[in-house]
């Protein structure tokens, strides 16, 4: 689904840049994707896609 509609970003690409390159913010986000840069009406979406990635990552580490 496509979340940041101005720069055509998905949930899909936050995840992988989450899990691969290891951002945790908004701030480390913006600077691998160019997300939030011109509305903002993406920046409540993308911190709960960032926020829900490293619980659901966090979550299986200690399970494995």
């Amino acid at each position: 689904m496509f979340v940041c509609i101005c720069k055509g970003i998905t949930d899909k690409q936050i995840k992988k840049m989450v899990i691969e390159q290891g951002a945790g913010s908004i701030r480390e986000l913006k600077l691998k994707l160019d997300i939030a840069s011109q509305c903002g009406t993406c920046v409540k979406l993308t911190q709960q896609i960032i926020d829900d990635t490293i619980v659901d990552e966090s979550l299986f580490k200690d399970v494995g």
